[in-house]
């Protein structure tokens, strides 16, 4: 979901703004603590990306280890890569009434313990059952952590400074990719979960520190720990009086703008927005982003690449690191069309030429040298990704959905990218065997093309618009709601 992956931000995140209020300019002495939140609970994002790339190197590793007493087979194989998404999909579902019950903080710490049970499971797996257990509990995790990151982001980060903040946690998540690449270079898959099970431990450590969001506190008539926590939040000498009251006033609004019942879902004013959203998020996973991020090991050693598939994966993973930042500085700037537009056509071509190598190769060309193709496609490709189909479905979520159907709306559709993420990883052997390896790439490719097609007659251009002319395109005039569209989304694989 990838990367993946993303977060979910329900109507109740959404801070409602009255014309005429301006929001106090953020001082560097009341940045740093703020800082210090993003990057604390961020870590999380560290292991997310760690835990959804682990079965790339992990494959690899389990098929060419001889003395092992594990022997993981292609229908094995396939329920490794893809039981993630699925108990991600779950932990989604779950992750909504525990931040609201037990949390933000406390949820966001709560998955520290069960992402070391999960890699202790794999690491000291005797059987592939308790591999396949520990993907279970860690993808359980990887939904939790997606949804509770970005609202925890969202709740304690001031709007100015939220969407250089909100880089942190997608820089994380790409870090916890590249270090799994990089880590999977120099150990075996049971040495690399063990690894992996060592990072919860300062992500733990360093999320005890920060406060609890201030927004939950007012949502539990605790309004002294709120201002205790704000106040940390700001810095000591700020005076956080209005901003504490503007928190208490937005929740009462929040209640009173709560949709009526699910059947506001179906309205024919909201049919199209979340239409479009969950088209973007259909194509955003039926590019075959999550195969190839999981099978990357796998895909380079059956292109039988002159470049070693190890380092290709840490090259891969520093383009996708890369990326972020060029993503984020491009987005506000050509618009989420044009950014749409480009993916799609990169991801395309890359696509058509990685098809291509595997035709020449499986009908007996020399394909030597042209060693470097699947390199530079999957380069490509992973750019492609990263400056449209990655990031911008989760931002035009925000931006598109109406305010009163937000949270359940957004919910269905990020249930709907952790579906197409599960049925694409578990589905991808099965198809590279159907169709070999050329044929499932153009499958990729056709998709890819056809995303252009609905980029151009479906999406509407958000660029510059505030979220109530947005609105008032699809269901009439409403009241002024700040934007929620800097919230980055996680890494590629959630």
């Amino acid at each position: 979901a990838g990367s993946g992956l993303s977060g979910l931000v329900d109507s109740k995140q959404i801070d409602t703004v009255e014309d005429g209020d301006v929001p106090a300019r953020v001082g560097r002495g009341r940045l740093w603590t703020q800082v210090l939140a993003s990057v604390s609970v961020s870590t999380g994002s560290l292991v997310v990306g760690f835990s959804s790339a682990y079965t790339s190197p992990a494959l690899a590793s389990m098929k060419a280890d001889t003395n092992s007493t594990i022997t993981v087979d292609e229908q094995q194989e396939s329920w490794i890569g893809s039981l993630m998404p699925l108990a991600a999909l779950l932990g989604g579902v779950a992750g909504g009434p525990l931040i609201e019950a037990i949390g933000r903080k406390t949820t966001i710490l709560a998955t520290a313990v069960p992402f070391i049970i999960s890699f202790l499971l794999i690491g000291l797996a005797v059987n592939v059952p308790m591999i396949l257990a520990g993907r279970s509990v860690a993808g359980f995790c990887v939904g939790i952590a997606s949804l509770c990151l970005p609202v925890y982001m969202g709740e304690t980060v001031q709007a100015e400074v939220r969407g250089m903040l909100g880089l942190i946690s997608t820089t994380f998540g790409n870090l916890g990719i590249l270090l799994c690449y990089a880590i999977g270079n120099c150990l075996n898959w049971w040495k690399l979960a063990l690894f992996g099970a060592c990072l919860p431990v300062p992500f733990l450590v360093c999320t005890c520190f920060v406060p609890e969001t201030p927004r939950w506190y007012i949502s539990k008539n605790k309004t002294k720990r709120a201002h205790k926590a704000l106040q940390w939040l700001r810095g000591k000498d700020a005076d956080v009086t209005a901003e504490l009251h503007e928190i208490e006033k937005n929740h009462l609004d929040s209640i009173k703008n709560a949709p009526a019942s699910a059947l506001d879902l179906f309205n024919r004013s909201n049919i199209k927005p979340i239409t479009v959203s969950m088209g973007l998020m259909f194509f955003q996973q039926l590019s075959g982003i999550n195969a190839v991020i999981f099978y990357t090991v796998d895909i380079f050693r059956d292109a039988g690449s002159t470049i070693d598939g190890n380092l290709s994966t840490i090259i891969v993973g520093i383009v996708n690191l890369g990326s972020t930042f060029i993503a984020t500085a491009l987005i506000d700037r050509l618009g989420r069309k044009v950014l749409l537009y480009i993916s799609a056509i990169a991801m395309n071509l890359s696509l058509l030429a990685l098809g291509a190598f595997f035709f020449l190769k499986d009908t007996g060309y020399d394909v030597q040298e042209y060693g470097w193709l699947p390199l530079a496609s999957f380069v490509i490709f992973v750019v492609g990704f990263s400056l449209g189909f990655g990031p911008i479905p989760w931002l035009m979520m925000g931006e598109i959905l109406p305010a009163k159907i937000r949270g359940p709306a957004a919910s269905v559709a990020t249930a709907f990218n952790w579906s197409c993420t599960f049925i694409v990883t578990k589905t991808f052997s099965d198809l590279k065997g159907a169709v070999g390896p050329y044929g499932a790439f153009w499958i990729f490719s056709a998709i890819c093309f056809f995303s252009l097609i609905f980029v151009k007659f479906c999406v509407p251009e958000t660029q510059g618009k505030s979220l109530e002319d947005i609105e008032r395109k699809f269901n009439g005039p409403v009241r002024r709601m700040s934007s929620i569209a800097n919230l980055k989304p996680m890494p590629m694989a959630v």
